[in-house]
């Protein structure tokens, strides 16, 4: 569920006669508005440590309580919500700790990513890869928000891990990659998304050649590159910022 996708259209606010739990199972599924949600925190809209307020949340969606709480629950469950005891939820904030230990799972993870990759992989695979690749450099060219650059070099490592064939891979990776994300918010990345994007496209390179041991090295040290462009020496900055109005971007 952590991988975004182009977010969906939030319900128009409901007005005062209309009250969000009225609305009842009219608006959108409890998955909708949880993968809703997931895109607004990956493409950098909810930052770390907002508030997810179920009565504003249900304005925006024009759903109950109940299907905020659920939808809450499948975030909490990706690691991109907590819930704090007699607060409410809040958008993850990953200690230095945790973050590190992110990028040393990511490693191990994607490093049985790429060999089941050179095993397995069909021209098909590798025409998708390509074409992603192409699309970042296209976003990188282009005017397209640098949240959206950033979620494409996000996703190429989650369409790698699909095509390796290990569906519950897949998904660890998914859920690591969508953390990283929430890191680089907190931490202020300073990577070089052109640097990530040359990166990506040496790697498939090396893969192509059947190179499976340079093909690891090159997935290692590119996941090292990003987690040391992270400044993680430092305390992450407090954040405050209208929920409904981030939503409705």
């Amino acid at each position: 569920m952590p991988r975004a996708r182009r977010a969906m259209k939030p319900a128009e606010t409901p007005s005062a006669e209309a009250p969000a739990e009225a609305a009842g199972e009219r608006g959108p599924s409890v998955e909708d508005i949880a993968q809703d949600i997931a895109t607004a925190i990956i493409e950098k809209r909810l930052p770390p440590g907002t508030w997810l307020r179920e009565e504003a949340l249900g304005r925006v969606y024009s759903v109950s309580r109940t299907k905020i709480r659920g939808a809450l629950l499948m975030l909490a469950k990706d690691k991109l919500v907590e819930t704090v005891p007699d607060k409410g939820s809040f958008v993850s904030q990953p200690s230095v700790q945790e973050a590190r230990e992110v990028f040393s799972v990511r490693r191990l993870l994607e490093g049985e990513v790429v060999r089941l990759f050179c095993a397995r992989a069909t021209p098909a695979d590798f025409d998708r890869l390509d074409q992603h690749v192409r699309m970042e450099r296209t976003a990188l060219r282009g005017p397209s928000p640098g949240s959206v650059r950033e979620r494409l070099l996000g996703d190429f490592h989650v369409v790698l891990a699909e095509a390796c064939g290990h569906r519950v891979l897949a998904e660890l990776v998914a859920e690591q990659v969508a953390r990283s994300s929430l890191i680089a918010m907190l931490y202020q990345s300073s990577n070089d998304p052109h640097c990530s994007t040359d990166e990506h496209a040496e790697f498939l390179a090396l893969c192509r050649r059947g190179e499976v041991e340079a093909a690891v090295l090159s997935m290692n040290e590119h996941l090292l590159r990003v987690e040391a462009s992270l400044r993680l020496e430092r305390d992450a900055p407090d954040r405050q910022l209208d929920l409904v109005k981030a939503l409705l971007m």
